[in-house]
């Protein structure tokens, strides 16, 4: 169940299943039992509850969690923000249900209770938060009393993450159907608290009907394409990755890169080291092979082996012509590439060279740009509000594949396809861990995955090592938690792999 759906979609979802059939009561009905069931599980020694509900729909989920909650040991009051004039259609229905049982018509004193129930706005908010309330929702934040958010806090844009003036900080949420954007996109993610998924009658087909484009990044999407060893396999059928250093004072990058492509199974990998640097690599690299070459030409020289199917750069490479022109001289191979770093800040005045290059060639290409890069690069498209339609419009107008980093990692492919990956633990923002990013690419690229697969992968096994390394790891320390990883990918134990806390919400 990783399909990520937008708020609109959600609609569409609901008014197929009402269509087909299923009144709309009956969805919210099912709805508020699943929050009143949460509640109870998440927060089970909690007795006083405040239910604070909106005028729509995400209200009418809320009085139906009061109406359960009453019939539990819970002791519940309802305060509906607004005029309940306005409620209308199925929320309507869900309020005379409570034939006024539990509704309190002054707001009350919140540090009476012992839980609130933020049923206010739901995943659809289009406009910002303002007057009483944004003054509500900071007065609950600043309770001190534990929040359950119904669908997404409130103020919280279902969307594109982004807080719509202010917005609940939540302990837990709980959501409908399939995850949001909004649940996993910053800042949106921080204010969820720990995520519940509940369903609510919709079925799985209706997917088919809304396009579904974007996937929460987990191995549910990537698992059965990753490249498993064969008994009758060999190294030369795995691929070989070349991977080209950066100057003498600059070669670390370059070994942290072969180093993350050997591991995840590129049969071969081979450093392409400028000749005052080979020494400074010798003395490092053992299962990993080198090159010399200096130039353009020489690097050229070297992919006339064919069997050279991938190329990663740009991590210790000068920003400049010189490495513009290395990159225009392995983009013209057209081999299997992964460009970051220096290979994308080269391009920073010039973008639109480097995307007529990538178009150009037969074979694609995966851009690696962190927040600062992409900005340079893709200055039209970073106007968007949504990571996700940022890193979509950058795909389309490069052609290539794109990995916008961060912590909540956006990959894109030009045909529309995104995954959002939100298990990248704070401590993986260190120098080096953007290279090791780059060579698990490459490293299953030259494996044979499909772009989207392989660079959604990486990114989830990148942030997945670093929970395993835990907090003061640095990037050398990632190759021995990655091979943990890989072990459980293998012999599909990986569900149960990861034992510290998420970094989820």
């Amino acid at each position: 169940m990783n399909e990520l759906i937008v708020p609109s979609q959600m609609a569409c979802a609901d008014r197929i299943t009402i269509k087909e059939g299923t009144p709309g009561i009956e969805l919210m009905d099912v709805a508020g039992r699943e929050v009143a069931k949460f509640a109870i599980s998440i927060f089970p020694e909690v007795k006083r509850i405040l239910i604070i509900c909106g005028t729509g729909n995400n209200g009418g989920d809320g009085l139906i969690a009061g109406y359960y909650l009453g019939k539990s040991e819970a002791q519940p009051d309802i305060f509906v923000h607004g005029n309940s004039d306005k409620i209308a259609g199925d929320a309507a229905l869900a309020l005379e249900r409570l034939e006024n049982n539990f509704l309190v018509t002054k707001k009350p004193e919140f540090g009476e209770y012992d839980l609130i129930i933020d049923a206010i706005f739901g995943a659809g908010l289009d406009r910002d938060a303002i007057g009483e309330t944004a003054s509500l929702i900071s007065e609950i934040n600043n309770s001190g009393v534990p929040v359950l958010s119904v669908d997404l806090p409130s103020g919280i844009d279902g969307r594109t993450g982004a807080i719509r003036g202010v917005a609940i900080k939540a302990a837990a949420t709980v959501t409908f159907f399939r995850y949001k954007p909004g649940h996993l996109l910053l800042p949106g993610r921080t204010h969820c608290g720990s995520r519940h998924l509940a369903q609510i009658g919709i079925e799985k087909n209706v997917l088919k009907k809304i396009t579904v484009e974007a996937f929460e990044n987990t191995p549910n999407q990537w698992r059965d394409s990753y490249p498993i060893p064969l008994v009758d396999g060999h190294k030369y059928c795995r691929g070989h990755t070349l991977v080209i250093s950066g100057p003498v004072t600059a070669t670390g990058a370059a070994r942290l890169m072969a180093g993350a492509s050997l591991r995840v199974g590129s049969g071969l990998v081979t450093v392409a080291s400028p000749r005052d640097a080979v020494l400074v690599n010798a003395i490092n690299l053992t299962s990993i092979m080198l090159r010399e070459a200096d130039t353009p030409d020489e690097v050229s020289g070297i992919l006339t082996d064919t069997r050279f199917n991938c190329v990663a750069l740009g991590p210790g490479l000068p920003v400049g012509s010189a490495t513009q022109e290395l990159v225009f001289e392995v983009l013209s191979n057209d081999r299997l590439c992964v460009l970051d770093a220096g290979a994308l800040s080269s391009f920073a005045q010039a973008p639109q060279k480097l995307f007529e290059a990538i178009k150009a060639k037969n074979m694609s290409t995966v851009l690696t740009p962190h927040e600062g890069e992409f900005a340079h690069l893709f200055p039209e498209e970073n106007k968007a509000v949504s990571k996700i339609d940022r890193a979509k419009l950058a795909a389309v107008a490069s052609g290539a594949t794109i990995v916008l980093k961060g912590p909540d990692t956006v990959v894109a492919v030009p045909d529309g396809r995104a995954s959002i990956a939100s298990n990248a633990p704070p401590w993986l923002a260190t120098a080096g861990s953007g290279d090791v990013l780059a060579g698990i690419i490459a490293g299953l690229l030259a494996q044979g995955m499909s772009f989207f697969d392989a660079a959604s992968a990486a990114v989830w096994m990148h942030g997945e090592a670093a929970n395993l390394a835990g907090p003061g790891m640095i990037s050398s320390d990632l190759d021995a938690s990655l091979h943990q990883i890989i072990s459980a990918l293998v012999t599909k134990g990986w569900e149960n792999l990861i034992q510290v806390p998420r970094n989820n919400c």
